[in-house]
C-alpha cells in the first residue's frame, strides 16, 4: 500500500478511510443538510409500514463516505482536484454499521495540457466486507 497518489502504480491500492458506526443522529442531521426529510431514512416505525423493518436506505451518505476518502487522496496536493465522481448504490445501510472506503489506482493518462489524470475504483463496504457503494474517481493533478 502507498500513502502518495502520486507514486501509485495501476493496481495499487490506497490507504482506506475507515467511518465510525453509522448513528440514527448522523442520518438526521444528514437529512437536514441534503433536504432529504424522507420519514423512511430516519423513523424505524415509518421504515417497518413499507417493509424495511428499520434499515436505512443510506444513499447520499455512503457517496458523501465515498467523496471524503477521495478527497482524502489527494489532500496534500493543493493543485489537484477530483475531476469526476460515479457511484453506484449497492446495498443498504443500517444504524451500527462500520463502513470502510478503499480504493485502487486502475488506470493513469496524461492531457494534452500535460496534467495528469488518475482513474481510481472505489468502495465502501460494511464491517461484514459487504460493498453498499462502489465508483469510480477521476483525480486531475498537476504536470510534474
Amino acid at each position: 500500500m502507498t500513502s502518495s497518489i502520486v507514486e501509485a502504480a495501476i493496481g495499487t491500492e490506497l490507504p482506506p478511510l475507515v467511518k465510525p458506526p453509522v448513528t440514527r443522529e448522523q442520518l438526521r442531521r444528514y437529512a437536514e443538510a441534503s433536504g432529504d426529510y424522507n420519514p423512511i431514512h430516519l423513523d424505524d416505525e415509518a421504515a417497518r409500514r413499507v417493509g424495511l423493518d428499520g434499515v436505512i436506505a443510506h444513499g447520499m451518505l455512503s457517496m458523501a463516505f465515498l467523496g471524503q476518502f477521495i478527497e482524502q487522496q489527494i489532500a496534500s496536493y493543493p493543485e489537484a482536484f477530483l475531476a469526476r465522481l460515479k457511484v453506484r448504490f449497492a446495498s443498504m445501510v443500517r444504524p451500527g454499521d462500520v463502513l470502510t472506503c478503499r480504493g485502487r489506482v486502475t488506470a493513469r493518462s496524461r492531457e494534452a495540457d500535460g496534467r495528469e489524470l488518475i482513474t481510481i475504483e472505489c468502495w465502501a463496504e460494511n464491517q461484514r466486507g459487504e460493498r453498499v457503494t462502489g465508483g469510480e474517481a477521476l483525480i486531475s493533478l498537476p504536470s510534474a
